[in-house]
């Protein structure tokens, strides 16, 4: 930690990062950086009521880790300044929207067809706080990449980085929401670098709000987790509500729709990092084979990318729920067969509603006039 005897002039060191960080930043593949103060008051107030709706569903780490949310400063001992950076990942990938259109393929969400961004993330970070202690003075810091109860799209609007659009994502006008939050904790008074919360540029449209699948986006500015997508598909470690199969679609890992329809999205550049490159064709790959990898072969193919969140078992879950919404074929209906007895409980209840329905679709198919 900084010697807090002999502190550096806080005007000249304020000075000094207001002109230099976004350079040292972007040096390092950042789009983006600023500075904030810890504390956000409304936004923990917004969280505290969202938790106390239910709303987080099975998430029940956003309850015990509350206090490290409100306060800073136990996360960090000696926190003054947090500085945000922005990593935009939007990679060259097939046509998302026609991916979606097309039922017997499965659909990742875009940020993980590559590598997990959080050990870049984690090894960019530190070369930034080296780089602030080798211009200004060594400094206490701690780096997070979506890796600590920090509540970082606050953090990050409150440094001049965007704002909190009404699907609840950071949004930019550079870069919609195709980036990755970053965060130092540092115990440098540093000055914030928004004079003042950026405008919220939303305006009228509910584009977001009125494409959602399972209407997750109860109303602006508040998502209900238990029936997001994303949440379904990657943090949820249970059944997935019937209800809300069909809604998935083909959506195998996350769900990119309020984003996809976003119109700031579309001043999003493709980005040119190589580790966000889809791998194993996995931006277009056929439903079925997917479903037919074995555990060893995932494990090989997943290896150092962010579907290892979900575990094989709730990716074979989340296939069969998207076979279930496939259109009806034999190719469907004996890949389904083929797992039917799978040793997982959980898969196997998802498996087993996959196949009635494709039997049942079978069923109406044969006795339609046009068939009969």
């Amino acid at each position: 930690m900084r010697d807090r005897d002999n502190p550096l002039p806080t005007d000249a060191l304020a000075a000094n990062i207001r002109e230099q960080l976004q350079t040292w930043a972007r040096a390092l593949g950042f789009a983006d950086a600023g500075v904030s103060a810890p504390a956000h008051r409304d936004d923990i107030a917004h969280l505290e009521r969202w938790l106390s709706a239910d709303r987080h569903g099975g998430m029940d780490w956003m309850t015990r880790n509350h206090a490290l949310r409100i306060n800073p400063a136990e996360l960090h001992p000696g926190t003054l300044s947090v500085i945000s950076v922005r990593l935009d990942y939007r990679p060259s990938a097939e046509d998302a929207d026609a991916v979606l259109a097309d039922s017997e393929l499965g659909y990742v969400s875009r940020y993980a067809l590559g590598r997990d961004y959080h050990k870049l993330m984690r090894r960019r970070l530190q070369q930034l706080a080296e780089k602030i202690s080798a211009e200004i003075g060594p400094h206490g810091y701690r780096v997070f990449a979506d890796s600590a109860p920090a509540l970082e799209k606050a953090l990050a609007r409150n440094a001049g980085l965007g704002w909190i659009g009404k699907n609840t994502l950071l949004l930019t006008r550079e870069a919609g929401s195709w980036f990755f939050l970053g965060e130092i904790y540092t115990d440098l008074p540093l000055t914030p670098t928004a004079s003042a919360e950026p405008a919220n540029l939303c305006g009228s449209c509910s584009a977001c709000i009125d494409v959602c699948p399972t209407q997750a986006i109860v109303a602006p500015y508040q998502l209900d987790a238990r029936r997001c997508i994303s949440y379904l598909t990657i943090e949820h470690h249970g059944d997935i509500p019937e209800d809300l199969r069909p809604m998935i679609g083909n959506r195998i890992f996350g769900c990119d729709d309020c984003q996809l329809v976003c119109p700031w999205n579309r001043y999003a550049r493709l980005d040119a990092e190589p580790d966000f490159a889809p791998r194993h064709g996995l931006d277009a790959a056929k439903l079925v084979e997917l479903f037919a990898w074995s555990e060893d072969e995932w494990l090989r193919k997943t290896e150092g990318m962010a579907l290892r969140r979900a575990g094989y078992w709730r990716w074979l879950r989340n296939l069969a729920v998207a076979l279930g919404n496939a259109p009806t074929s034999d190719a469907t209906i004996s890949a389904l067969l083929a797992r039917a007895e799978c040793p997982d409980p959980m898969a196997r209840r998802h498996i087993q509603w996959a196949l009635t329905r494709q039997q049942s679709a079978t069923d109406r198919k044969s006795t339609s006039p046009t068939h009969a």
